[in-house]
């Protein structure tokens, strides 16, 4: 199954609805950043966006732009739980209060967690790789999330390795790289086993490095499947 999250990244409630109406057709989840909101409103995106929603309030020491209280971070994505959505992410280095709140919230909620680590400048060695997917796996979440800088062919390999060690254990695993040579690990990851990969709403959009549109991916999956 090729599970495409579409990620937008807006302003204004009003932005990201207009925005998610455009691409219900091609994403399989939609990811919406409430970092990027200038006024965070839950229940209208979640009653309204009817493709599968992940809401992701990305701090700024995690590559995000929210910078204000921790407390006040995680109560929106409890708050999510609550209103059923459908996938909230939580980073691996978050305070362990800010893990055991969310884990606390699944025991009511049928809201998948994932827990994700990113890496802006490189991508680690093989055995840090594989420490970081051992501790996602022991934290009590569903799914990892796993994202690197390539600067050449062997970051994405050793990041798509990753997808080996995840199906031994049992664990699903979102991993692909960012950057101009990791664009290729965004379109096979989910190929060789990867949970989902991420891409922009439109051309420009992107909210990381390397992302492609979602219609583009779309495109290469359509020829790769003929």
């Amino acid at each position: 199954m090729k599970r495409v999250c579409t990620s937008i990244g807006k302003k204004s409630i009003a932005e990201v609805l207009e925005q998610a109406k455009k691409v219900t057709q091609v994403s399989d989840v939609i990811e919406v950043r409430l970092d990027m909101l200038d006024e965070i409103d839950l229940q209208p995106l979640i009653s309204t966006i009817q493709t599968p929603l992940l809401l992701t309030n990305r701090p700024t020491w995690e590559g995000g732009e929210y910078s204000g209280d921790e407390q006040v971070r995680i109560a929106y994505l409890e708050e999510a739980m609550r209103l059923g959505c459908d996938y909230v992410d939580i980073e691996l280095l978050a305070p362990e209060e800010s893990h055991l709140r969310l884990l606390e919230e699944k025991k009511t909620s049928n809201t998948n967690i994932i827990v994700s680590w990113h890496n802006f400048e490189t991508t680690p060695a093989a055995p840090e790789l594989s420490k970081t997917l051992e501790q996602m796996a022991k934290s009590g979440a569903d799914i990892g999330k796993i994202i690197t800088m390539a600067h050449d062919y062997h970051d994405v390999l050793r990041v798509l390795q990753l997808q080996e060690q995840a199906a031994r254990i049992g664990f699903p695993l979102i991993a692909f790289c960012m950057g101009q040579a990791g664009t290729i690990s965004r379109v096979a990851t989910v190929e060789l086993g990867g949970y989902m990969t991420y891409c922009a709403a439109d051309e420009g959009e992107a909210t990381a490095p390397g992302q492609l549109s979602v219609f583009t991916l779309r495109q290469i999956y359509e020829t790769m499947d003929r």
